[in-house]
Order: C-alpha cells, then sequence, then structure tokens
C-alpha cells in the first residue's frame, strides 16, 4: 500500500441544526447539535486512515483546548499527527455549521492557525513528502502553500490530489498542470470554469485542457462524473439513502477514492468505493465522527 500525506486543515466544528438556511438579513432560530472534530485536511486524513489507509498529516492547530481536542481525534484513529504544527500566536480554526431538514448545509469557516501552513513550515517538512507516495490537499491552508507543495511533489515524482474547496477563481494555472487529481463539486467546478452548474462536461473538459490529468466532479445526490486521463468520460449516479448531514461527505469520497488509488485500484473501482462511503457518511451527523471505519465496509 503507497503511503498518504494529507496537508490541509484541522478545525473545531461548531454544529446547530435549523428548518432551512437564511437568506441575507434573515434571523432564523436554531437548535444546538454540539462540537465535532473537523476541518478537510482533518477529516480526509481521519477517514483514510479509518478506512485503512497509511496516513501522515501536516497541519497547525492553536496551542489550545480545541487544539488538543482536534490532535487527540486524530490521533485515536490512527493519523499520525507528531509533524503537525502548534502555533501560540493563532487560536485553532473554527467552522460553523447550520443544517436544514433536508440535510444541506452552509459552512463559516475561521481559519486561525491554519493559515500558519506556510512555506518555511513546507520546506522543514520535505523529507516527509519525499518519504510519502500519494499528496493531499484542499483550500483551506494558504494558496501559496498548496502551489509550492504541489510543485515540490511533482519534482519528486509524487501524486496530486487536490479537493479545491473552498474554491477560488483564478487559481494559478501551475497548480492545475501539477494536479493529477481533481475533485471538485457542482458549484466549486463553476467557480473554477465559469460553467453553469449543468454544463459540468464542458467544465471537466476545461480543466483537462488546463494541465489537470483526472477530474473527479461530485455532483450529490445526482451521482458522479469522471474525465479521466487515458480513458472516456462516465457517470455512476449516486446512491438512493436518506440524507441526515452532508457535512463530510466529500471528504470522506476523496478519503476513499485516494485510498484505492493507494492499493493500486483503478479509479472506476476507487469511484465506486467511494460512493459507497459516502453514501454512510450522509446518514449520520458529525464530520469525523461520521465515517465508517474498514471493518463496516466489504472492501
Amino acid at each position: 500500500m503507497k503511503k498518504i500525506l494529507v496537508i490541509g486543515s484541522l478545525n473545531l466544528d461548531i454544529v446547530a441544526e435549523a428548518d432551512h438556511i437564511p437568506v441575507v438579513g434573515e434571523t432564523i432560530i436554531a437548535r444546538y447539535s454540539g462540537q465535532f472534530q473537523g476541518g478537510k485536511g482533518a477529516n480526509q486524513a481521519c477517514a483514510i486512515s479509518k478506512l485503512g489507509g497509511d496516513v501522515v498529516m501536516l497541519g497547525a492547530v492553536g496551542k489550545d483546548d480545541a487544539g488538543d481536542y482536534l490532535l487527540q481525534g486524530l490521533s485515536d484513529n490512527g493519523v499520525d499527527v507528531s509533524n503537525i504544527k502548534r502555533d501560540a500566536n493563532e487560536p485553532t480554526g473554527q467552522a460553523w455549521i447550520l443544517i436544514n431538514k433536508e440535510g444541506n448545509n452552509s459552512i463559516t469557516v475561521l481559519p486561525g492557525a491554519n493559515y500558519c501552513v506556510d512555506i518555511p513550515y513546507i520546506e522543514e517538512k520535505r523529507e516527509i513528502i519525499r518519504n510519502s507516495d500519494i499528496i493531499v490537499m484542499q483550500l483551506e491552508i494558504p494558496i501559496e502553500t498548496v502551489c509550492y507543495t504541489a510543485r515540490i511533489a511533482k519534482e519528486l515524482e509524487k501524486t496530486v490530489i487536490l479537493d479545491p474547496a473552498p474554491a477560488v477563481k483564478d487559481l494559478p494555472e501551475t497548480l492545475f498542470r501539477d494536479t493529477d487529481y481533481i475533485k471538485p463539486n457542482e458549484s466549486e467546478l463553476t467557480i473554477l470554469t465559469g460553467c453553469s452548474v449543468e454544463d459540468y462536461k464542458n467544465g471537466a473538459d476545461q480543466l483537462i485542457s488546463k494541465g489537470v490529468k483526472n477530474v473527479i466532479v461530485s455532483l450529490g445526490a445526482d451521482g458522479v462524473y469522471c474525465h479521466p486521463q487515458d480513458t472516456s468520460p462516465f457517470f455512476r449516479p449516486a446512491h438512493i439513502v436518506e440524507v441526515k448531514d452532508t457535512t463530510a461527505a466529500g471528504d470522506s469520497f476523496l478519503a476513499a477514492i485516494t485510498l484505492g488509488l493507494s492499493r493500486g485500484d483503478d479509479l472506476d473501482k476507487s469511484i465506486s468505493f467511494a460512493q459507497k462511503v459516502a453514501s454512510i457518511v450522509v446518514t449520520r451527523q458529525g464530520a469525523q465522527a461520521s465515517i465508517p471505519d474498514v471493518a463496516e465496509l466489504d472492501y
């Protein structure tokens, strides 16, 4: 099995439930749900480990109780957290998550220590990159760090997997060329390419033309569209389940694809496995707490 390195965010998730997500100027009453270990990077690292992967994480938290809580959660789930930075000047990142009655969410993130994942820190950890096979990143850490790391990884002939969330316009072209697999959802694809949500096939074509090797578009309840490097594009319908909370669905989906690739599976098989994992995650509440372990899956 290949060694996986996740470089990304760790957040304390504060979750509430409401009948609907408010529009601008509207005040609503929500029901407190709880605090959970989260952050896109941490969620993905946790999921990879729970599903049986060999994973190290790089990131940053504050020297506070929230940081202790997040590191303990990852460690308890088998993630190597020994190289995560503790920053005395910034608080641990936080995310406020509001879930509507359909299980969809709206998320506001305060980065805090996540923005301390800077280029000097990556340089300090270059040997960890050298000793890894697959590098997974998201965009909840500084963009310049993501681009710098992707360039190093490609120089070292590593596989780079990018979750472009939260999506931003005008990502550097070099990042696309240094990315082997990119996994936007439909709204992120729109931001990255300017294509409409319905025109996701053209959006995927645009990313391929920018130099990305493989594009995987998660379409939520509508399924998955994949434009691979070496074979024809294909579509996979979603599993039909009763949705409770979609918070970690995308993170667990990407984690499961990464795990499949680390085991030598092709992209089609990896996506099928990822859909199975995500279909379980959305029926449970919380981020890392909702991720199944390998014993729950026939893999």
